[in-house]
């Protein structure tokens, strides 16, 4: 029988992987703010042609233009951790599910151990079982 278990990928920390998870931050950042500009634009159409709900369309608008700009302000802190993270430290990239093959007389234990996979700049460096 197969079942399904979660392993853990961490990322050793060199300067390729600061630089790509730097672009990565800011590009998510970009793409954040381009959607608060599309949503005050779609705001203003709308409160132009809508003639009563205008209060609740500034409402919802503003809503979705704070929940963006909370996450614009996580990134920016993101960010300013990420150039405090000293070289060869490793760090929790993300999780995996992996198939486990469990059979009669398998030790339990064992198998529900934690797994981790090391990574540094893509290549597989290191696998604890």
């Amino acid at each position: 029988m197969n079942i399904i278990k979660k392993v853990v990928i961490k990322q050793v920390v060199t300067e390729k992987s600061k630089e790509k998870i730097y672009r990565n931050f800011h590009d998510h950042k970009l793409r954040l703010e381009q959607e608060c500009q599309q949503l005050l634009f779609e705001k203003r159409k709308l409160q132009n042609k809508a003639g009563s709900a205008k209060q609740e369309i500034e409402q919802r608008f503003q809503q979705e233009i704070n929940n963006r700009k909370e996450k614009i302000k996580l990134l920016d802190f993101k960010i300013s951790q990420l150039e405090t993270l000293e070289l060869g430290s490793e760090i929790i990239e993300k999780e995996v599910e992996a198939l486990v093959e469990v059979n009669v007389g398998s030790n339990w234990n064992e198998i529900m151990e934690e797994q981790i996979i090391v990574i540094k700049d893509d290549i597989v460096v290191r696998i604890n079982e």
